[in-house]
């Protein structure tokens, strides 16, 4: 009974550390069946944010997901993506959820963007994701997945959020908020990277059940 449940699971959850619903939703969906409980950050009361000046998606995801992990004492899941544009040097890149300013909203970045892509033909782009999973002491396992698509001309479709009424999929002649939430799970920059971590849940699960073994509860 207790192999039984350890091979299916943990004995705490686990946190995602953001407090946006539609990465949370996403994540809830790729981890179904999993044995893990997820929970938000809007779960728990008030924590301090995390600072992410990171250069690279995984510097800032790390630094998530250890920060939450300490704070809260509880493993925690840090997500780092955004999208980076080939005719902007890589913009908007790590400042993809502030691009248009610290509190800027889906909107108003998507707006910059479109601006910023005015008058530009080859308009090749690619989201990146990176999840970090750490405990509140130790090391962090690294999963990274990637997706490349078009920049188009104007917002197209009403699901996903950030980015995604801007991003065009080619092989699916869809951009990514014209897709159901399976198709984008299937071909996202998050599905892979997740589909990365779920190819290696036993491994995952060992290593956290180890870890958090050494660790108080």
């Amino acid at each position: 009974m207790n192999a039984q449940k350890e091979k299916r699971g943990i004995d705490r959850p686990v946190v995602l550390a953001t407090r946006n619903r539609g990465k949370i939703r996403e994540f809830r969906d790729l981890f179904q069946g999993s044995g893990i409980q997820l929970k938000g950050l809007d779960d728990f009361g008030p924590i301090p944010p995390v600072v992410e000046d990171g250069l690279t998606f995984e510097d800032n995801a790390v630094k998530k997901a250890r920060f939450t992990a300490r704070v809260l004492g509880l493993p925690a899941i840090g997500d780092d993506s955004g999208l980076t544009v080939k005719a902007l040097g890589g913009e908007p890149g790590v400042f993809s959820s502030r691009y248009a300013g610290e509190e800027a909203t889906d909107e108003e970045n998507n707006i910059k963007l479109l601006r910023a892509m005015e008058g530009i033909v080859k308009r090749d782009a690619a989201f990146v994701c990176v999840l970090a999973i750490a405990v509140p002491r130790g090391p962090a396992l690294i999963y990274e997945g990637s997706c490349e698509g078009l920049i188009i001309g104007e917002m197209q479709g009403s699901g996903g959020f950030g980015y995604d009424p801007l991003f065009y999929y080619p092989p699916l002649d869809k951009t990514f908020a014209q897709m159901s939430g399976d198709e984008k799970n299937r071909v996202s920059h998050r599905g892979k990277a997740m589909a990365e971590l779920k190819g290696e849940m036993d491994k995952v699960l060992t290593w956290l059940q180890q870890r958090l073994a050494e660790e108080p509860f």
